[in-house]
């Protein structure tokens, strides 16, 4: 009898490529599902509610807050708040896919005390190209990338807390390397699909 589907949390700093990866596994691992955050931030032109997040009013957030609605949530520098609502996991779960969480530091640190076998998986790239991604992102202000940029460096410091660490310095090379991750993974603990 297959064991409970293992948790993935992919984490580091803002820039690292935690997104870029995980688009990735879609073609390499199947019977997998992105949870979709929670935020409070604005929703920016083309994006979906419910798609790429699920967009919550401040009051709305706090309630679901008081009530424990939330795995995890988190406060950025921008003063926006992001968080997981266990609800997300438990459709995704009802489904039969395995979870992958896409989370900022703090979060992950909270879920992988929370959920057991939660597998944490630290993307890690250096300041320098942290800083060209975000500004090539082109969603934040100056002075947002400049807080981004001082909480990197101490991110990076805390690589050492998760299971797992991936230096993204090369795409494709970092896209394989947390696919193995993964496929391992699910399938020490049989929930992996026989090829």
């Amino acid at each position: 009898m297959p064991s409970a589907r293992p948790v993935f949390v992919v984490t580091g700093p803002s820039g690292a490529g935690k997104g870029t990866l995980i688009k990735g596994l879609h073609g390499r691992v199947s019977d997998i599902e992105v949870a979709v955050s929670a935020t409070t931030r604005p929703q920016r032109p083309g994006e979906r509610d419910g798609l790429e997040y699920r967009f919550l009013s401040d009051e709305e957030f706090t309630r679901r807050v008081d009530e424990g609605e939330f795995l995890e949530w988190v406060k950025y520098v921008s003063g926006r708040r992001y968080g997981t609502l266990r609800s997300e996991m438990e459709r995704i779960a009802a489904d039969g896919k395995t979870c992958i969480l896409e989370l900022e530091l703090e979060g992950a640190l909270r879920v992988q005390d929370q959920v057991s076998g939660s597998v944490t998986i630290f993307i890690a790239a250096d300041v320098p190209e942290l800083e060209r991604r975000l500004r090539e992102r082109a969603t934040e202000s100056t002075g947002e990338i400049g807080g981004r940029i001082a909480l990197a460096r101490n991110q990076l410091e805390q690589a050492h807390l998760f299971r797992y660490m991936v230096r993204n310095d090369d795409v494709e090379r970092a896209t394989s390397a947390v696919a193995a991750i993964v496929e391992c993974e699910m399938a020490f603990a049989g929930t992996m699909a026989p090829p």
